[in-house]
């Protein structure tokens, strides 16, 4: 399985090998998914939501996106589509 703070970090691919923004990892890489979302961070509490496979912390994400940008998506909603985040096995990473 790939490390929680290398997935949530994930900006992107390079072949096989996924980047991961280091400096963000560093940050916040300790803070929950809850936290994340918090800070406005949803992107990345959205990956750590599908990392954990927990719907409580889906459904806390989804609300709080709601309240910032005033939408009324569901768990249901396209949410990979908006956060642009799928769930992929790679090997390597590489930290920026």
């Amino acid at each position: 399985m790939i490390p929680r703070e290398d997935f949530i970090f994930t900006i992107g691919y390079d072949g096989p090998v996924a980047i991961v923004d280091g400096q963000a990892k560093r940050t916040f890489g300790n803070l929950s998914t809850k936290a994340l979302a918090e800070v406005g961070l949803f992107r990345a509490a959205y990956s750590s939501a599908l990392h954990s496979g927990s719907p409580e912390e889906l459904d806390a994400v989804v609300a709080a996106y709601n309240k910032a940008s005033g939408s009324t998506l569901t768990r249901e909603s396209p949410l990979s589509r908006l956060f642009g985040v799928l769930p992929l096995e790679v090997a390597k990473f590489k930290v920026l």
